[in-house]
């Protein structure tokens, strides 16, 4: 059996959300320095997420955050620009993992080993942390994007198509943040798109 001495855990945070960028983080934890407390981040309260960063980052040996962007995701889809937030946080991990635990089904291309988890958010320690600081960083930039894009209620929902959110959508249309090929943006762009059409056919025929 092969032994590895650095094991990255690797997890992303908002493939789910209309808006938004996906966030990634990866950790190599140190074994004699054990972070107590981790387990899945979804099962965690924010507080108590928020309180467990910092520890993380102290304790760790190694850990990096690294995302895709909006356009990203709509050129290559939301899978794709998941596996490239992933694989850009192994990257710029400063230590070299051997081995990188990646939860779900799929693995980046990696040049390292590399292990797909499913739900490995809760049964492995190393994901579980980078399912920690990923939440928590895509939260805190959502907390900002309220800031910059009043109306939605980003801070309550955080991108994620709630009512609220798909209400927002339709009165206030699609912000520059919004990811244009989910189908809930790309109705409202329609939708839009055809009462502009409207509106310019009515003001060209003088009514």
């Amino acid at each position: 059996m092969i032994h590895f001495e650095y094991i990255a855990g690797v997890d992303e945070a908002g493939c789910g959300p209309l808006a938004g960028p996906v966030i990634a983080a990866a950790v190599i934890l140190d074994p004699t320095n054990p972070v107590l407390g981790l387990t899945d981040s979804k099962k965690l309260s924010e507080k108590r997420r928020e309180a467990l960063v910092p520890i993380i980052k102290q304790q760790a040996l190694a850990w990096a955050i690294a995302r895709a962007e909006v356009h990203e995701i709509d050129a290559l889809n939301i899978l794709q620009a998941r596996l490239l937030a992933m694989k850009r946080a192994v990257e710029a991990l400063i230590i070299i993992p051997e081995l990188a635990l990646i939860d779900g089904n799929f693995c980046p291309q990696l040049s390292c080993n590399t292990r797909a988890i499913v739900g490995g958010d809760l049964s492995e320690p190393a994901i579980s942390a980078a399912s920690i600081l990923a939440k928590v960083s895509r939260d805190q930039e959502m907390l900002a994007m309220e800031a910059l894009y009043p109306g939605y209620g980003f801070a309550q929902h955080k991108g994620y198509p709630t009512k609220t959110h798909i209400m927002a959508l339709q009165a206030l249309g699609v912000s520059p943040i919004h990811r244009r090929s989910f189908a809930p943006v790309q109705k409202q762009i329609v939708k839009t798109s055809s009462l502009q059409s409207n509106k310019n056919r009515l003001t060209l025929q003088g009514i």
